[in-house]
């Protein structure tokens, strides 16, 4: 640290992503990626925008707002596109958090809310979850704060029903609740909750291209909300980066979206696999908790998390270890292909011994 740096940051704890590493013959399950390649029309239409790229990108993304919205089957004007579905949480967290209205969620979860709230000077107000890692919906009654839920949750993979969130949304109707639905695609039908938006004006539903549409590299997001939350995050977005989407990510989200007969394949093939290495766990002796996601989150009673982490690692397999109390020895795995899966499995076995 220089001795430039605003003091008010000084406590400052970067979000700590999972791995980059370029190493050949690496499995590496630690950051949530698709393990498929984009749709197969995506690299035609990125090719297709390099004579554009001497111009600045789109300021309103139509296309691929309306690719958004006609899948989504809402308004244009109900969605607002993020670099990355984290530039959409940081929009909200700036335009419906301040020092006197606070930030809650829960104790497990996407690690990057209280990295957000430090940067931005929000409090955060940390409510547990349940001892089986459920969410305490409960707890949530009538906060008086903005509420942000990851549903499926992350690390955990478990699902809180729509019943239960739209609940949550009921009694907090003057603060924003935003229910972030990164990895719902993989969560079966009926788990999102896009169809309660037109029933509530404090509801937003975040998204991304990383997981289901495998586009984690071209960094999309996008929210779901009615124009009045749309706008807010609007003004803040055009007061420091009206050109959020560069070109060729705007073509590549909106080719990806339009083809849903793809989409509908790899997940499926990654739901599969998820129930095959839920399975082989599971007889190995662990803990696995029923995911909705496309990782599980797995514990075994004899093996140390860490330890077999680090074994894991040793034999060029990437899994994610999280140091916080509560799932210390708890391993996250990114679901593979099937033949990542297979090398998974060999290496853990020789790190069990």
């Amino acid at each position: 640290m220089s001795r430039f740096f605003t003091p008010t940051l000084a406590a400052l704890e970067p979000y700590t992503p999972g791995e980059q590493l370029a190493v050949p013959g690496l499995v590496k399950l630690n950051a949530n990626e698709n393990p498929y390649p984009p749709a197969p029309g995506v690299a035609a239409a990125v090719a297709g925008t390099i004579e554009g790229l001497r111009l600045y990108s789109d300021l309103t993304e139509a296309k691929l707002t309306a690719a958004i919205a006609a899948r989504c089957g809402v308004p244009p004007q109900w969605v607002l596109c993020g670099n990355g579905s984290d530039e959409n949480l940081l929009l909200a967290i700036r335009a419906f958090c301040d020092q006197n209205t606070p930030l809650a969620f829960a104790d497990i979860t996407y690690s990057f809310y209280p990295v957000l709230c430090n940067l931005l000077g929000v409090p955060a107000h940390v409510l547990p979850l349940r001892e089986d890692f459920t969410l305490d919906t409960a707890a949530y009654d009538a906060l008086g704060e903005t509420i942000v839920l990851a549903n499926p949750n992350a690390p955990t993979s478990l699902l809180t029903p729509v019943g239960a969130i739209e609940r949550i949304v009921q009694r907090n109707p003057d603060h924003p609740v935003i229910v972030d639905e990164a990895y719902v695609d993989f969560a079966g039908p009926g788990a999102s909750c896009l169809p309660l938006v037109a029933k509530y004006e404090n509801l937003m539903v975040v998204r991304t291209f990383s997981k289901s549409r495998s586009l984690a590299g071209a960094r999309l997001g996008f929210c779901v909300a009615q124009p009045g939350l749309i706008a807010d995050m609007n003004r803040v977005k055009f007061s420091y980066s009206p050109y959020n989407i560069n070109s060729m990510s705007e073509a590549a989200g909106a080719a990806a979206m339009a083809d849903e007969a793809y989409f509908q394949k790899t997940v499926a093939a990654i739901c599969r696999t998820r129930a095959e290495t839920t399975a082989g766990l599971r007889q190995r002796g662990f803990t696995v908790l029923d995911s909705a996601t496309n990782f599980v989150f797995a514990a075994h009673p004899q093996h140390e998390a860490a330890a077999l982490c680090g074994a894991l690692r040793q034999q060029n397999v990437l899994v994610r270890h999280f140091t916080a109390p509560r799932i210390q020895n708890w391993l996250r795995v990114t679901i593979g292909t099937p033949a990542q899966m297979q090398r998974f499995f060999a290496a853990l076995d020789a790190a069990m011994g």
